[in-house]
């Protein structure tokens, strides 16, 4: 029976010895810090990891990240100053360093977001309502961002975090101005396309009136040549024509007669109308009547 009792005492002081364990015992990661509340009060601030102590059930523990933390607010709409609206995209990165006063100011990091967006955005239209759209789309841009990031540096020193980077990802111009730019786009590329082909137009007709004239030209030039040279050719073969008649005669009349029958004679059913005196067809007639006026035997017939 005592043993017993003395079984369920010192099961009961196990139990409670490990809910007070758990209860009063907690782990600070390495990339964590920890506070120690106590009724709300912080009693302590844990910087280091490790295996931490607290009483149960009077104090507890919050955490908070030490590593980099990412912050994208939405896009904002701001107007630099050439009057140019923006739609500007950014993201900030930063760092809890002081937990006590992170704790004391805004407490969670969804509130510090909260801040977070509207520091950015107040230094956002701050600093770019000081430059022109040309000076954030160029080399200067590194150093509007690095301003933007002092400013919102400063802020954040306050609530306890320590604002690392501040990047302006993307500067665009709204939907509506976009789609008014790109379309005054398209009617200059339009107008300047319709004036290279007005010149194109107006090149190739030069062109081909100059290639035209040219050919009228060469071909007038060469059809006087060619007159030139076959006025030469006829002149040359009468000189020819002649000096051979010249030297005989009737040889020539004979060779001249001969060609004139192969001209006329070339078809299957050829048929001449002569008169009774003509001589076409004397080297056809009988010896010694080639000048008697005789009718040829052919010409009688009616057919060569």
């Amino acid at each position: 029976m005592v043993n017993r009792r003395l079984l369920t005492v010192t099961a009961v002081a196990l139990v409670v010895a490990g809910v007070f364990a758990m209860s009063s015992l907690f782990i600070v990661d390495q990339v964590e810090e920890a506070l120690v509340l106590r009724f709300g009060e912080v009693r302590e601030v844990i910087p280091n990891p490790g295996l931490k102590m607290k009483w149960p059930f009077i104090e507890n523990v919050i955490f908070y990240d030490n590593r980099l933390l990412d912050f994208e607010p939405p896009p904002e709409e701001v107007i630099v100053s050439d009057q140019k609206r923006l739609v500007v995209d950014t993201y900030t990165r930063y760092r809890i360093t002081d937990p006590l006063l992170f704790f004391q100011t805004v407490n969670t990091e969804i509130a510090v977001r909260a801040r977070l967006n509207a520091m950015v955005n107040g230094s956002l239209r701050r600093v770019l309502g000081n430059v022109t759209l040309s000076a954030l789309l160029s080399h200067e841009r590194p150093t509007i961002m690095k301003q933007i990031r002092d400013e919102v540096s400063d802020q954040g020193k306050g609530f306890g975090i320590d604002v690392i980077d501040v990047r302006i990802r993307r500067a665009d111009l709204p939907e509506e101005n976009s789609q008014a730019i790109f379309a005054r786009m398209v009617s200059e590329r339009q107008q300047q396309a319709a004036q290279y082909r007005g010149e194109g137009a107006e090149a190739a007709q030069t062109v081909r009136a100059n290639a035209d004239r040219e050919r009228t030209i060469i071909v007038a030039e060469a059809q006087r040549s060619a007159q030139r040279v076959r006025g030469d050719g006829d002149a040359e073969s009468i000189r020819i024509y002649a000096d051979a008649f010249g030297q005989d005669k009737e040889f020539f009349a004979f060779y001249r007669s001969m060609q004139a029958y192969r001209d006329a004679l070339n078809g299957r059913s050829t048929s001449f109308v002569l008169t009774p005196g003509s001589g076409f067809f004397r080297f056809f007639e009988q010896p010694g009547a080639a000048t008697g006026g005789g009718t040829p035997p052919a010409a009688r017939a009616g057919s060569p």
